[in-house]
């Protein structure tokens, strides 16, 4: 890549199954501009551009060029093609302060990223793409504030799990129309990996995937990824605002762990490795994410004194998943970040100067378990019969299955006497506000080590999806089972699809959930549901009684 800069001018599945036992910056319409390449020969942004991980002086540009009408993704047909990259003060792109240009190939396919630096912190910039005499939509981004230095409040769109097939991505449409926020923070399953009618069943399918195989190749993970990004409300989200993100299962398979996958049969779909390696590579062409220790997506992100962002990779060192009820969810040698991350965030948590300590972790640290006796009963019980010491987990694919992790993590949040920690979750299909207790058996006498706040799904299936009810009708009762056995889950919503707005003061950290009508219209309207706050050294949750203006 090159660059030129110039001086700126004086910004889940299982469990739910368990459970039930525009844009002022709008795209240009992907099917006007496939048609007016198909007549031609000149290069083409089809889909779209996007920015993300935005520093202090600096943020991840990204876009995909289509050299020529057969050079669609996972192709690998095309020429090499120079696309140059311009960034603004202004939206008119008068006041150009950065550019560059780089390389466009087969070998990536055909996706370019410019890593820019130099910029002013807090500043919105406008950006844009260019190759061979065509322009690319602008996308507009806003630089992260500087190290050291105080803000009044940031402001994150929240969302995770995005099947395709499940419906419209309103919900980004919604966040996209925002002007207030910082970033959008997406917690996984941006894309899923199931064949067209394997979820949901093929009669509920409103939109079918591109391919229509389960996507197991390099060129397959290509190909869904360039359909997903043909999306209008996706192509409006990113380029509305910078994006970070991190992966859950689905970007690779269903309950993937370090070595397979619940989703995945090695005598018909080839080598695990090779698979998650496919899945991967794929990842990192098409997000406009940096690659962080040895090609995973944990890294950290800071916004000025106010919050730092400690962002998890639970996939690329986790041991397989135990059995449900099995006793083997406490064993000390199974992991879900591996040894590496998890000393990585201890230190990361200790040392932080700042306000607040966010965690973006892909699945729910919260315990959800039935069964619960008092500890002096429970203990010796779960030891003769082998089971959880916490009681019988509904899901052991997030952190309830690996329960040493995370009694080492709470643990040092209390022992260190760290406060102000907020874990930000998705995968669960299912809206939560929970207290994270330092021991679920004796809660609330044990007191809490952080706070939780779980955005539901932007499409995936949940309780009212799978049984084919109206929300809010049987769930009512397993909404109420599971919180009279987990008193530190202080609201769930197992029903409803749309998105969170997490709005953070030196006084407060506030996640504010919105819910979209109907996943299965494009049109779907967005209207607040709850709001639920922690107070600046309380680690506790509490309703608040309207969103954030």
């Amino acid at each position: 890549m090159t660059s030129h800069l110039t001086p700126p001018h004086p910004r889940r599945r299982t469990v739910v199954l368990a459970a039930a036992a525009t844009a002022a910056l709008a795209p240009i319409t992907t099917l006007g501009a496939q048609a007016a390449h198909a007549a031609g020969a000149a290069p083409a942004f089809l889909h779209g551009v996007a920015s993300g991980d935005p520093l202090p002086d600096g943020v991840l540009l990204w876009t995909r060029v289509t050299p020529t009408p057969e050079a669609v993704p996972g192709s690998g047909l095309g020429p090499a093609t120079a696309v140059g990259w311009e960034v603004a003060e202004d939206k008119a792109f008068s006041r150009i302060v950065a550019s560059g240009s780089v390389t466009a190939t087969a070998a990536s396919d055909h996706t370019v990223k410019a890593d820019v630096r130099g910029l002013r912190p807090q500043t919105p910039y406008w950006y844009r793409f260019t190759a061979d005499g065509t322009v690319s939509p602008a996308g507009r981004t806003l630089t992260a504030p500087a190290a050291g230095t105080s803000t009044p409040g940031i402001r994150f769109g929240v969302v995770s799990c995005a099947n395709w097939e499940s419906g419209y991505f309103s919900a980004y449409r919604h966040l996209a129309a925002r002007t207030d926020l910082h970033a959008v923070l997406h917690l996984g399953d941006y894309i899923y990996e199931y064949q067209t009618g394997g979820y949901p069943e093929a009669k509920y399918v409103v939109r079918q995937h591109e391919p229509k195989n389960e996507i197991v190749s390099l060129s397959d993970y290509r190909t869904r990824h360039g359909k997903y990004k043909t999306d209008g409300d996706l192509q409006a989200l990113h380029a509305a605002h910078p994006i970070v993100a991190i992966w859950d299962d689905h970007e690779f398979a269903d309950n993937s762990w370090s070595d397979g996958a619940g989703n995945h049969t090695p005598g018909t779909e080839g080598d695990w490795a090779a698979r998650a390696a496919a899945a991967k590579q794929a990842y990192f062409e098409w997000m406009p994410v940096r690659p962080s220790v040895a090609g995973t997506v944990y890294r950290r992100l800071q916004f000025g004194t106010l919050a730092d962002l400690h962002l998890l990779d639970l996939r690329s060192f986790r041991s397989e998943q135990a059995k449900t009820g099995s006793g083997s969810v406490d064993d000390p040698e199974r992991t879900i970040t591996g040894r590496a991350q998890l000393d990585w965030l201890k230190s990361g948590l200790a040392s932080s100067n700042a306000t607040w300590k966010l965690v973006g972790t892909s699945v729910m640290i919260s315990p959800v378990a039935f069964a619960s006796l008092p500890a002096h009963l429970l203990k010796p019980l779960a030891h003769l019969l082998g089971l959880p010491e916490g009681g019988i987990a509904i899901n052991t694919d997030q952190w309830d299955g690996y329960t040493d992790d995370r009694k080492e993590l709470l643990g040092h949040l209390k022992d260190r006497n760290i406060k102000n920690t907020v874990f930000l979750t998705g995968d669960i299909h299912m809206a939560w506000a929970n207290d994270v207790p330092v021991n679920m058996a004796t809660y609330p006498g044990s007191g809490t080590a952080a706070t939780e706040f779980v955005v539901t799904s932007v499409t995936s299936d949940n309780i009212d999806d799978m049984l084919h009810v109206a929300p809010h009708t049987l769930s009512v009762v397993a909404e109420g089972a599971i919180k009279a056995a987990n008193w530190h889950v202080k609201w769930l919503d197992m029903d409803s699809h749309g998105y969170g707005v997490l709005d953070v003061t030196a006084e407060r950290s506030q996640m504010d959930y919105y819910v979209v009508s109907d996943k299965r219209r494009q049109d779907a309207s967005s209207s607040w549901a709850r709001s639920y706050r922690t107070l600046n050294g309380s680690q506790k949750v509490e309703r608040a009684d309207r969103p954030v203006s």
